[in-house]
Protein backbone atom coordinates (compact mmCIF):
# COMPACT_ATOMS: atom_id res chain seq x y z
CA UNK A 1 0.00 0.00 0.00
CA UNK A 2 1.49 3.35 -1.05
CA UNK A 3 1.34 5.76 1.90
CA UNK A 4 3.43 8.93 1.79
CA UNK A 5 1.64 11.61 3.83
CA UNK A 6 0.03 11.08 7.23
CA UNK A 7 -2.19 13.51 9.12
CA UNK A 8 -2.37 13.15 12.91
CA UNK A 9 -5.62 14.89 13.89
CA UNK A 10 -5.63 14.16 17.65
CA UNK A 11 -2.89 14.43 20.24
CA UNK A 12 -1.11 11.08 20.41
CA UNK A 13 2.18 10.25 22.09
CA UNK A 14 5.24 11.54 20.26
CA UNK A 15 6.35 7.94 19.71
CA UNK A 16 3.78 7.73 16.89
CA UNK A 17 5.24 10.58 14.85
CA UNK A 18 8.82 9.58 15.68
CA UNK A 19 8.40 6.04 14.36
CA UNK A 20 6.62 7.15 11.20
CA UNK A 21 9.19 9.86 10.50
CA UNK A 22 12.07 7.42 10.97
CA UNK A 23 10.45 5.25 8.31
CA UNK A 24 10.29 8.10 5.78
CA UNK A 25 6.66 9.16 6.11
CA UNK A 26 5.76 12.85 5.91
CA UNK A 27 3.73 13.53 9.05
CA UNK A 28 1.72 16.62 9.95
CA UNK A 29 -0.02 17.19 13.28
CA UNK A 30 -3.13 19.39 13.15
CA UNK A 31 -5.29 19.09 16.27
CA UNK A 32 -8.79 20.22 17.20
CA UNK A 33 -9.96 20.78 13.62
CA UNK A 34 -13.62 21.33 12.89
CA UNK A 35 -15.31 18.98 10.42
CA UNK A 36 -15.11 21.70 7.78
CA UNK A 37 -11.38 22.20 8.36
CA UNK A 38 -10.68 18.49 8.20
CA UNK A 39 -12.72 18.09 5.02
CA UNK A 40 -10.50 20.72 3.44
CA UNK A 41 -7.19 19.42 4.80
CA UNK A 42 -7.71 15.67 4.40
CA UNK A 43 -7.53 15.93 0.62
CA UNK A 44 -3.73 16.10 0.81
CA UNK A 45 -3.16 12.93 2.85
CA UNK A 46 -2.93 9.17 2.35
CA UNK A 47 -3.53 8.24 6.01
CA UNK A 48 -5.33 9.76 8.97
CA UNK A 49 -4.62 9.01 12.64
CA UNK A 50 -7.10 9.95 15.38
CA UNK A 51 -7.77 9.20 19.03
CA UNK A 52 -11.21 10.01 20.47
CA UNK A 53 -11.70 13.73 19.87
CA UNK A 54 -12.10 13.64 16.10
CA UNK A 55 -15.27 12.15 14.63
CA UNK A 56 -14.42 10.77 11.21
CA UNK A 57 -17.70 11.28 9.37
CA UNK A 58 -18.84 10.20 5.94
CA UNK A 59 -18.24 13.72 4.63
CA UNK A 60 -14.64 13.68 5.81
CA UNK A 61 -14.08 10.23 4.33
CA UNK A 62 -15.51 11.22 0.96
CA UNK A 63 -13.28 14.30 0.92
CA UNK A 64 -10.17 12.16 1.34
CA UNK A 65 -9.42 11.70 -2.34
CA UNK A 66 -6.09 10.00 -1.61
CA UNK A 67 -7.06 8.49 1.73
CA UNK A 68 -6.21 4.80 2.10
CA UNK A 69 -5.98 4.30 5.89
CA UNK A 70 -7.79 5.66 8.93
CA UNK A 71 -6.10 4.58 12.15
CA UNK A 72 -7.35 5.04 15.70
CA UNK A 73 -4.71 4.99 18.42
CA UNK A 74 -6.93 3.16 20.88
CA UNK A 75 -9.33 0.25 21.17
CA UNK A 76 -12.62 0.48 19.30
CA UNK A 77 -13.62 2.64 16.35
CA UNK A 78 -16.88 4.20 17.55
CA UNK A 79 -15.85 7.61 16.21
CA UNK A 80 -15.19 6.37 12.65
CA UNK A 81 -17.90 5.74 10.06
CA UNK A 82 -16.87 2.19 9.16
CA UNK A 83 -19.52 1.73 6.48
CA UNK A 84 -18.45 4.87 4.66
CA UNK A 85 -14.78 3.93 4.91
CA UNK A 86 -15.41 0.44 3.55
CA UNK A 87 -17.57 1.76 0.73
CA UNK A 88 -14.70 4.07 -0.25
CA UNK A 89 -12.13 1.23 0.04
CA UNK A 90 -10.38 2.84 3.00
CA UNK A 91 -8.81 0.54 5.57
CA UNK A 92 -9.70 1.19 9.23
CA UNK A 93 -7.24 0.22 11.98
CA UNK A 94 -7.26 0.35 15.75
CA UNK A 95 -4.98 -0.93 18.52
CA UNK A 96 -7.07 -3.52 20.33
CA UNK A 97 -4.38 -4.66 22.76
CA UNK A 98 -2.72 -1.35 23.49
CA UNK A 99 -4.76 -0.35 26.51
CA UNK A 100 -5.65 -3.83 27.80
CA UNK A 101 -3.50 -3.75 30.94
CA UNK A 102 -4.50 -0.20 31.84
CA UNK A 103 -8.22 -0.92 31.42
CA UNK A 104 -7.82 -4.16 33.36
CA UNK A 105 -6.08 -2.46 36.27
CA UNK A 106 -8.75 0.25 36.46
CA UNK A 107 -11.42 -2.47 36.52
CA UNK A 108 -9.69 -4.27 39.37
CA UNK A 109 -9.29 -1.06 41.36
CA UNK A 110 -13.01 -0.39 40.88
CA UNK A 111 -13.92 -3.84 42.22
CA UNK A 112 -11.77 -3.49 45.33
CA UNK A 113 -12.93 0.08 45.93
CA UNK A 114 -16.59 -0.93 45.74
CA UNK A 115 -16.04 -3.79 48.17
CA UNK A 116 -14.49 -1.55 50.82
CA UNK A 117 -16.33 1.76 50.16
CA UNK A 118 -12.97 3.44 49.58
CA UNK A 119 -14.23 6.47 47.67
CA UNK A 120 -17.12 7.60 49.92
CA UNK A 121 -15.14 6.79 53.08
CA UNK A 122 -12.21 8.92 51.90
CA UNK A 123 -14.55 11.78 50.99
CA UNK A 124 -16.24 11.52 54.41
CA UNK A 125 -12.93 11.69 56.26
CA UNK A 126 -11.77 14.66 54.19
CA UNK A 127 -15.03 16.37 55.16
CA UNK A 128 -14.12 15.97 58.82
CA UNK A 129 -16.27 12.95 59.74
CA UNK A 130 -15.25 9.60 61.28
CA UNK A 131 -17.81 7.13 59.87
CA UNK A 132 -16.24 3.73 60.51
CA UNK A 133 -19.53 1.87 60.93
CA UNK A 134 -21.23 3.59 58.00
CA UNK A 135 -18.58 2.43 55.52
CA UNK A 136 -18.02 -1.16 56.63
CA UNK A 137 -17.50 -3.31 53.54
CA UNK A 138 -17.08 -6.96 52.63
CA UNK A 139 -14.36 -9.33 51.50
CA UNK A 140 -13.91 -10.34 47.88
CA UNK A 141 -12.68 -13.78 48.89
CA UNK A 142 -15.25 -16.37 47.87
CA UNK A 143 -17.36 -13.93 45.87
CA UNK A 144 -18.33 -14.62 42.26
CA UNK A 145 -17.14 -12.28 39.52
CA UNK A 146 -19.00 -12.48 36.20
CA UNK A 147 -16.94 -11.26 33.25
CA UNK A 148 -18.92 -10.42 30.13
CA UNK A 149 -16.39 -10.47 27.32
CA UNK A 150 -13.36 -12.74 27.69
CA UNK A 151 -10.98 -11.06 25.29
CA UNK A 152 -7.69 -9.42 26.24
CA UNK A 153 -9.06 -7.24 29.05
CA UNK A 154 -11.55 -9.75 30.44
CA UNK A 155 -8.87 -12.42 30.62
CA UNK A 156 -6.45 -10.14 32.45
CA UNK A 157 -9.17 -9.12 34.94
CA UNK A 158 -9.96 -12.78 35.62
CA UNK A 159 -6.34 -13.66 36.33
CA UNK A 160 -5.87 -10.78 38.75
CA UNK A 161 -9.13 -11.15 40.66
CA UNK A 162 -8.57 -14.90 41.07
CA UNK A 163 -5.57 -13.94 43.19
CA UNK A 164 -8.07 -12.26 45.55
CA UNK A 165 -9.90 -15.55 45.90
CA UNK A 166 -12.81 -14.67 43.64
CA UNK A 167 -14.59 -17.34 41.60
CA UNK A 168 -14.65 -16.26 37.95
CA UNK A 169 -17.43 -17.09 35.51
CA UNK A 170 -17.94 -15.54 32.13
CA UNK A 171 -19.59 -15.27 28.75
CA UNK A 172 -18.16 -14.64 25.32
CA UNK A 173 -19.69 -15.91 22.06
CA UNK A 174 -16.25 -16.08 20.46
CA UNK A 175 -14.11 -17.55 23.24
CA UNK A 176 -14.76 -21.28 23.66
CA UNK A 177 -15.43 -22.93 27.01
CA UNK A 178 -12.17 -24.85 26.60
CA UNK A 179 -10.17 -21.67 26.04
CA UNK A 180 -11.86 -19.96 29.01
CA UNK A 181 -10.83 -22.87 31.21
CA UNK A 182 -7.18 -22.22 30.43
CA UNK A 183 -7.42 -19.05 32.52
CA UNK A 184 -9.81 -20.58 35.09
CA UNK A 185 -13.07 -18.99 33.93
CA UNK A 186 -16.16 -21.17 33.81
CA UNK A 187 -18.03 -20.33 30.60
CA UNK A 188 -21.81 -20.01 30.93
CA UNK A 189 -24.69 -18.45 29.05
CA UNK A 190 -26.04 -15.14 30.28
CA UNK A 191 -29.18 -16.61 31.81
CA UNK A 192 -27.00 -18.85 33.99
CA UNK A 193 -24.65 -16.04 34.94
CA UNK A 194 -27.04 -13.37 36.22
CA UNK A 195 -28.34 -15.15 39.36
CA UNK A 196 -24.83 -16.28 40.40
CA UNK A 197 -22.87 -13.04 40.17
CA UNK A 198 -21.86 -10.87 43.11
CA UNK A 199 -20.00 -8.58 40.72
CA UNK A 200 -20.50 -8.10 36.97
CA UNK A 201 -17.89 -6.42 34.78
CA UNK A 202 -18.38 -5.83 31.05
CA UNK A 203 -15.61 -5.91 28.45
CA UNK A 204 -17.39 -5.95 25.09
CA UNK A 205 -17.68 -3.51 22.19
CA UNK A 206 -20.86 -1.47 21.91
CA UNK A 207 -22.80 -3.17 19.11
CA UNK A 208 -26.54 -3.75 18.66
CA UNK A 209 -26.28 -7.06 20.55
CA UNK A 210 -24.65 -5.42 23.60
CA UNK A 211 -26.53 -2.14 23.79
CA UNK A 212 -28.46 -2.07 27.09
CA UNK A 213 -27.22 -5.61 27.74
CA UNK A 214 -27.54 -5.02 31.48
CA UNK A 215 -31.03 -3.68 31.96
CA UNK A 216 -34.05 -3.75 34.26
CA UNK A 217 -34.78 -7.39 33.49
CA UNK A 218 -31.21 -8.40 34.33
CA UNK A 219 -31.20 -6.50 37.63
CA UNK A 220 -34.43 -8.27 38.54
CA UNK A 221 -32.91 -11.75 38.18
CA UNK A 222 -29.53 -10.94 39.74
CA UNK A 223 -28.70 -11.30 43.42
CA UNK A 224 -30.06 -8.35 45.35
CA UNK A 225 -27.24 -5.87 45.80
CA UNK A 226 -25.17 -6.98 42.80
CA UNK A 227 -22.29 -4.66 41.87
CA UNK A 228 -21.65 -3.62 38.24
CA UNK A 229 -18.53 -2.23 36.59
CA UNK A 230 -18.15 -0.71 33.12
CA UNK A 231 -14.85 0.50 31.69
CA UNK A 232 -15.75 -0.64 28.16
CA UNK A 233 -18.33 1.54 26.41
CA UNK A 234 -21.22 3.68 27.58
CA UNK A 235 -24.56 2.16 26.63
CA UNK A 236 -23.77 -1.46 27.52
CA UNK A 237 -25.45 -0.84 30.87
CA UNK A 238 -28.80 0.95 30.55
CA UNK A 239 -28.31 4.10 32.61
CA UNK A 240 -32.03 4.57 33.20
CA UNK A 241 -32.40 1.02 34.49
CA UNK A 242 -29.21 1.24 36.54
CA UNK A 243 -30.49 4.33 38.34
CA UNK A 244 -33.75 2.59 39.17
CA UNK A 245 -31.86 -0.47 40.47
CA UNK A 246 -29.60 1.69 42.63
CA UNK A 247 -32.62 3.41 44.13
CA UNK A 248 -34.52 0.22 45.00
CA UNK A 249 -31.49 -1.76 46.17
CA UNK A 250 -31.31 -4.34 43.39
CA UNK A 251 -27.91 -2.87 42.55
CA UNK A 252 -25.61 -2.41 45.54
CA UNK A 253 -23.18 -0.14 43.74
CA UNK A 254 -21.64 0.70 40.38
CA UNK A 255 -18.27 1.86 39.07
CA UNK A 256 -18.43 3.58 35.71
CA UNK A 257 -15.65 4.99 33.56
CA UNK A 258 -17.80 5.39 30.43
CA UNK A 259 -21.20 6.91 29.71
CA UNK A 260 -23.78 7.02 26.95
CA UNK A 261 -22.86 10.65 26.36
CA UNK A 262 -19.40 12.06 26.98
CA UNK A 263 -19.07 14.58 28.51
CA UNK A 264 -22.41 13.75 30.15
CA UNK A 265 -25.21 16.32 30.29
CA UNK A 266 -28.25 14.03 30.43
CA UNK A 267 -30.15 14.36 33.71
CA UNK A 268 -30.22 10.59 34.35
CA UNK A 269 -26.47 10.26 33.79
CA UNK A 270 -25.71 13.18 36.05
CA UNK A 271 -27.90 11.72 38.78
CA UNK A 272 -26.04 8.41 38.50
CA UNK A 273 -22.68 10.18 38.79
CA UNK A 274 -23.83 11.94 41.97
CA UNK A 275 -25.32 8.79 43.53
CA UNK A 276 -23.55 7.84 46.80
CA UNK A 277 -23.18 4.21 45.70
CA UNK A 278 -21.46 5.10 42.42
CA UNK A 279 -17.79 5.59 41.59
CA UNK A 280 -17.57 7.63 38.39
CA UNK A 281 -14.46 8.62 36.43
CA UNK A 282 -14.09 10.55 33.14
CA UNK A 283 -13.13 7.75 30.71
CA UNK A 284 -9.71 7.02 32.21
CA UNK A 285 -9.40 3.40 31.06
CA UNK A 286 -6.51 4.08 28.69
CA UNK A 287 -5.21 7.14 30.51
CA UNK A 288 -1.83 5.85 31.58
CA UNK A 289 1.53 6.88 30.21
CA UNK A 290 2.27 3.28 29.28
CA UNK A 291 -0.97 2.78 27.34
CA UNK A 292 -0.56 6.06 25.47
CA UNK A 293 2.89 5.08 24.27
CA UNK A 294 1.73 1.57 23.43
CA UNK A 295 -1.20 2.60 21.23
CA UNK A 296 0.87 5.29 19.52
CA UNK A 297 3.55 2.77 18.61
CA UNK A 298 1.08 0.05 17.59
CA UNK A 299 -0.85 2.25 15.16
CA UNK A 300 2.42 3.38 13.55
CA UNK A 301 3.73 -0.16 13.29
CA UNK A 302 0.59 -1.31 11.50
CA UNK A 303 0.76 1.52 8.97
CA UNK A 304 4.40 0.69 8.31
CA UNK A 305 3.52 -3.01 7.94
CA UNK A 306 0.86 -2.22 5.34
CA UNK A 307 3.36 -0.30 3.23
CA UNK A 308 6.12 -2.91 3.49
CA UNK A 309 8.71 -0.17 4.08
CA UNK A 310 10.33 -1.96 7.00
CA UNK A 311 10.45 -5.76 7.23
CA UNK A 312 10.67 -5.46 11.02
CA UNK A 313 6.94 -4.65 11.07
CA UNK A 314 4.60 -7.23 9.57
CA UNK A 315 1.62 -7.56 11.94
CA UNK A 316 -1.74 -5.79 11.48
CA UNK A 317 -3.96 -7.08 14.32
CA UNK A 318 -6.13 -3.98 14.39
CA UNK A 319 -7.68 -4.12 10.91
CA UNK A 320 -11.43 -3.67 11.30
CA UNK A 321 -12.63 -3.97 7.69
CA UNK A 322 -10.23 -6.49 6.21
CA UNK A 323 -12.51 -6.88 3.18
CA UNK A 324 -10.90 -3.71 1.84
CA UNK A 325 -7.61 -5.55 1.39
CA UNK A 326 -9.43 -8.04 -0.80
CA UNK A 327 -10.84 -5.23 -2.87
CA UNK A 328 -7.32 -3.93 -3.41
Amino acid sequence: MDIQRVLVADAVDAACVDLLTKNNFKVDCKYKQSEEELIKNIQEYDALIVRSDTKVTENIIKAGKHLKIIGRAGAGVDNIDINAATANKILVLNTPGGNAISACELTCSFITSLARNVVPAAASLKAGRWDRKLYAGHELYGKTLAIIGLGRIGKEVAIRMQSWGMKTIGFDPIVSAEEAKTFNVESMNLEQIWPLADYITVHTPLIPQTRNLINDKVFSVCKKGVFVINVARGGIISEKDLLAALKDGRCGGAALDVFQQEPPVDAVTLEIIQHPKVIATPHLGASTSEAQVRVAVEISEQIIALTGKNKQYTETPGIVNRVVLGNK
